[in-house]
């Protein structure tokens, strides 16, 4: 098992209401449910920010298309569609 370590936070009496709550409601512990939480939130903001950087990568390798052109592929695009075929 991975190890472990303690943490505070302050949060407000609502958001602490609301936490008891869904620990009574799954079982779990208050500290299960903000360790998930915050688990979760790590994960989400990590891979976000690895898009973000992916996209200023590829604007600093030239790999992007004006506006114009991406509204000229997609014309074309809808073009091609709206042709019937025989």
């Amino acid at each position: 098992m991975d190890a472990t370590s303690p943490i505070s936070a302050r949060i407000d009496a609502g958001v602490l209401n609301g936490l008891d709550q869904l620990a009574e409601k799954y079982d779990r512990s208050r500290s299960w449910l903000v360790a998930q939480a915050v688990r979760e939130y790590v994960e989400r903001e990590t891979e976000f920010l690895a898009f973000i950087k992916a996209g200023e990568d590829d604007i600093a390798a030239g790999r992007v298309h004006t506006q114009e052109e991406m509204e000229a592929w997609i014309e074309e695009r809808i073009a091609r569609r709206s042709v019937p075929s025989s």
